[in-house]
């Protein structure tokens, strides 16, 4: 496909960044935008076990602090209405009961399961802010047990956010190989580290496990190469 065909496919907003860190070539500017792509597709299946790893490890451990496996939907009453929330708009209690109206405008029946898989990464990351984690009386911290001494909620918050910050911009196409408007790769490499040092946080096999199917460094190295 020719660059302007392409450009009003995608729009001319979207490639310009892409042409200014290719000094207006067009060819390049394509090539650029292919391995932008190239290089996100690794990190779809990263993100699909991170995020089911997180959320179950979550829901376990919410399971004993609250002695209920129904907690997702019993606290939308408790924990998630506490007056402190006000400021969040009670977010996560918004999330829980807008799961189970889809759940119902599809015919299906509402259960802790089906609940827990209709909530977003951010539902689970955002559990790990102050006042979340202060109303879970940091019970969650023993989602990692393997953490190095020095790991505290403060630190795995700030991966959390950045671990959801990137995963949003590859949902909605933003791209991810640009430092400013230099092309650099570099944070795509560092998310998945903090990917990798989460889940080893909580079970040093499971970075083995997403292991088998990240080929991020060989698209990385390809891209470089343009």
């Amino acid at each position: 496909m020719k660059y302007d065909k392409l450009e009003h496919y995608v729009s001319v907003a979207r490639l310009d960044r892409f042409l200014t860190a290719c000094d207006d070539s067009k060819s390049k500017a394509q090539e650029l935008y292919k391995a932008n792509l190239r290089v996100a597709e690794p990190f779809y299946p990263i993100y699909h076990l991170f995020e089911i790893f997180l959320r179950n490890t979550i829901n376990y451990k919410l399971t004993e602090h609250f002695g209920n496996p129904d907690w997702i939907i019993t606290e939308k009453n408790g924990f998630m209405k506490h007056p402190s929330l006000k400021p969040s708009k009670f977010y996560l209690q918004k999330q829980v009961i807008n799961a189970e109206t889809r759940i119902k405008l599809r015919g299906g029946t509402k259960t802790a399961g089906r609940v827990l898989a209709e909530q977003t990464l951010g539902f689970w990351t955002n559990l790990y802010d102050t006042h979340y984690y202060k109303l879970l009386k940091g019970s969650i911290i023993k989602c990692f047990p393997n953490r190095p001494s020095h790991i505290q909620r403060k630190e795995i918050n700030i991966k959390l956010h950045s671990i959801r910050e990137f995963r949003n911009r590859i949902y909605h196409n933003e791209p991810v190989c640009f430092d400013g408007n230099k092309i650099d790769f570099t944070q795509a490499k560092n998310i998945k580290q903090d990917i990798y040092d989460v889940l080893d946080w909580i079970d040093p096999e499971l970075p083995n496990y997403v292991k088998q199917f990240d080929h991020l460094d060989e698209k990385i190295n390809h891209s470089t190469q343009l």
